[in-house]
């Protein structure tokens, strides 16, 4: 049986670079982003798989524009094997006396509400369908262990994605319904660019920070949706092996 999945934040980045390992394996995908014409170019780095790829704009902030997202891919596909729960924004780097509500609503919005709606859907879907079950992995970040300076919003949605991760695990056990989580650390895409500059580290000094290639993400992520719904990567820790992280150095 041919897989489905569904990918957020596939117009880029982490979210890209996963649509288009998924689309090679021959997954049929759903690229999920607010930008059509950049889920389009998503779409047309795909070549010949391309025609197992469909675009979907889609606000994760926004519950209908989820619902219809999910309504969608049932449509087209009949079922959902996998969600890469993966759209995710940053925040200002200052201290949290110096960070704007809007700011932090926004992170909060799309990191975890989104994170939630897509996981609601999803859930909804999987334990309903025939046969039943799926795979929900949600993009965690090494931010989800141990934070950055100035990084409150993006640290706290991040740990409360572990949680989640963990509650969807316990109650969809007896659905079929596998949830796991892959925190990543420094893979190299338009977002983290800034980490060979230079940014703050836990002394406050600005040091810049090796990266990885962005297809290790992705062969991860691949890897977990390849064990049979009897097993689950619960966690996994995916990082440039030489980053300020292990030890703190």
């Amino acid at each position: 049986m041919t897989k489905t999945a569904i990918v957020t934040g596939a117009s880029a980045g982490i979210g890209r670079a996963v649509s288009l390992a998924l689309l090679e394996k021959g997954y049929k995908v759903v690229l999920a982003g607010r930008s059509s014409e950049k889920l389009q170019e998503t779409r047309e780095l795909a070549g010949s798989s391309k025609e197992r790829a469909l675009a979907v704009a889609t606000d994760v902030t926004d519950p209908e524009s989820v619902d219809a997202l999910f309504r969608e891919t049932e449509t087209r596909f009949g079922r959902l094997d996998l969600l890469f729960n993966n759209a995710g924004i940053g925040a200002p780097p200052v201290t949290v006396d110096a960070l704007s509500l809007d700011d932090w609503h926004a992170a909060v919005n799309t990191n975890l509400n989104g994170a939630f709606y897509c996981a609601r859907a999803a859930f909804s879907l999987m334990r309903r369908q025939s046969p039943r079950g799926g795979r929900i992995i949600n993009n965690g970040s090494i931010s989800a262990q141990t934070p950055r300076p100035f990084s409150a919003p993006y640290t706290a949605t991040k740990h409360a994605i572990s949680g989640l991760t963990k509650c969807l695990s316990l109650d969809g056990r007896p659905y079929d319904i596998a949830c796991g989580q892959i925190d990543i650390g420094n893979a190299a895409t338009p977002m983290t660019e800034v980490m060979q500059k230079g940014v703050p580290q836990a002394n406050l000094e600005i040091k810049p920070e090796p990266v990885m290639d962005v297809e290790n993400v992705a062969s991860a992520i691949v890897y977990m949706d390849s064990l049979s719904l009897d097993a689950n990567v619960q966690f996994m820790t995916v990082m440039a092996t030489k980053m300020p992280f292990i030890g703190r150095g």
